[in-house]
């Protein structure tokens, strides 16, 4: 296969050119933009849907239509980048990234809005895993306790405060700049790259053998996977027919791209990086930390819009803890990856991660902002001290030639995580809020003396005020039984993670210490 090594490694101790660090940083910039934007609206669709007149099933659109994009590219980059160079296929997401972006702030309705997210996350997905690989490929292995935290800080950080970015956007100016944002950065980012990037060469008769029969396979099969957990729970799974038509799209999608993946010349995304022990557990630990990153990211907000009341700003404020957290372990974290072996601190991170979870699992409808103080610290603190070793371990040790494509994979990975957490957790949410509510409502009877008084005292008060007091007594003690019934399920949720999180200390316990990186052009 013509140019499989089209990036060079560095040598050992070589010192690294300005202009690539420059474009380097340009390149964790532009990631930083593409991952935000997963969550930027999160805490702002309520203003979105107000704006476009839009309904509750069109809102969630907006986010749902760049995630199945972004999960179509993330792999495809890979190939793209060998066929087109970094450079053209950075520079060129970077510039389509920011005319999306401000597409979308001019949207006037919803069609619209999720037309230009969609092109926004298929564009955006290019940025992600260049990131990776240029990372992996031009710094020499002495300078990666400085670079792997500053992915792992952004890949981790992005998405977690998304929702404060957003909430402070969308409430000191409006919805729109959400997506005005990116505007300005993302033409400095696209000139940038373009300016700066020179790791490789584009290989366009690798055109010629292009596999557009597995590219299509793979938008399809990514595509309906996503749609199908995104939407499921909402749907109630099988019960609706659009669930069951898009499982049968990712079975049929799946079955052909994995035939191509295996049998074409030049496949769409190369698997054979599975083939590395290193990598299979490292893409693995990154799936389960996509279920950590994104689930709580998606919780918490839950939690305090929900239970607590709160706008988006304030989910926004409180949120920011668990940043402020990451962004000053990240440098400690450089640090110990350079003095630690790789297993000490992901069973550090996994063993943090999991402890968070378990002081959340004794959460009541009271905890607010300084009893969530201690697990989001603790949260922000074991996501760096994992993800770290993870970087490194899943990619440290891949020859040159395998590293664009397995960065696509890897990244794919945790977005995949991400997904297939969303939609346990909601499940988990629905199924449990019933349970729950039932056991409660049980105890809710005239046998029970305290519910039996409480209704009679908000029956007095409301009475007494001229209302129907009867009817808005049951109305409060039903909204009560309701509000605990989700407190209990979200407990349910925060201690099956502990246990999923110290099940993986365990399994880290049990790898063999990882093997040094390979020299250059080395194969397995």
């Amino acid at each position: 296969m013509a140019a499989t090594a089209s990036i060079p490694a560095p040598p050992a101790a070589a010192e690294v050119d300005p202009r690539r660090l420059i474009a380097f940083f340009a390149m964790v910039f532009g990631m930083f933009m593409s991952i935000l934007d997963i969550q930027i609206v999160s805490a702002s669709l309520s203003e979105i849907q107000a704006g476009l007149s839009a309904s509750n099933d069109e809102i969630a659109w907006v986010q749902t239509s760049y995630l199945i994009a972004e999960v179509i590219m993330i792999p495809l980059s890979g190939t793209l980048a060998r066929v087109l160079s970094t450079r053209v296929l950075f520079s060129v997401s970077a510039a389509g990234f920011t005319i999306a972006s401000a597409l979308a702030a001019t949207a006037t309705n919803i069609d619209q809005m999720i037309v230009y997210r969609a092109i926004q996350g298929f564009i955006g997905g290019g940025m992600i895993p260049s990131v990776f690989a240029a990372a992996f490929t031009i710094f020499p292995p002495s300078k990666r306790a400085v670079v792997s935290p500053i992915i792992g800080l952004v890949a981790t950080l992005a998405p977690t405060i998304g929702p404060t970015v957003g909430g402070y956007l969308t409430s000191i100016f409006s919805w729109h700049w959400l997506f005005l944002v990116n505007v300005i950065p993302g033409i400095i980012v696209a000139i940038t790259t373009w300016l700066f990037i020179d790791f490789d060469k584009p290989d366009h008769s690798l055109m010629r053998k292009f596999d557009w029969t597995g590219l299509a396979a793979m938008a399809v099969f990514l595509g309906s996977m996503e749609y199908v957990l995104e939407e499921g729970n909402a749907k109630g799974w099988f019960d609706d027919e659009h669930i069951v038509m898009g499982t049968v799209a990712l079975s049929a999608g799946a079955l052909v791209f994995f035939w191509r993946a295996f049998t074409a010349a030049f496949p769409i995304v190369d698997l054979k990086a599975f083939n590395d022990r290193n990598f299979a557990f490292g893409s693995m630990f990154s799936f389960i930390m996509g279920i950590g990153l994104y689930g709580l990211t998606y919780l918490y907000p839950q939690y305090l819009g929900h239970i607590r009341g709160y706008d988006s700003l304030m989910i926004g404020e409180t949120m920011f803890v668990s940043g402020l957290a990451m962004f000053c372990t990240a440098p400690i974290a450089g640090i110990m990856s350079n003095k630690l072996d790789p297993r000490v601190m992901m069973m550090v991170g996994f063993g943090g991660f999991a402890l968070s979870n378990y002081m959340m699992a004794h959460m009541t409808a009271d905890w607010d902002f300084y009893e969530l103080l201690i697990p989001q610290i603790l949260r922000g603190f074991s996501l760096m001290f994992a993800m770290v070793p993870i970087n490194n371990v899943a990619l440290g040790t891949l020859p040159p030639s395998r590293i664009a494509n397995a960065s696509g994979l890897y990244n794919l990975t945790r977005n995949l995580g991400g997904a297939v957490g969303l939609a346990i957790i909601n499940t988990l949410i629905t199924q449990q809020n019933k349970v729950h509510y039932a056991q409660l409502a049980e105890h809710v009877n005239a046998a029970n003396p305290e519910a039996v008084s409480m209704i009679a005292n908000l029956t007095a008060k409301y009475d007494a005020a001229g209302m129907d007091g009867s009817a808005i007594a049951i109305q409060k003690v039903v909204g009560m039984v309701n509000q605990q019934a989700y407190v209990m399920s979200f407990i349910d949720i925060f201690m099956l993670l502990a246990l999923l999180f110290a099940a993986l200390v365990l399994l880290a316990m049990t790898l063999k210490k990882p093997r040094s990186a390979p020299a250059a052009g080395g194969g397995h």
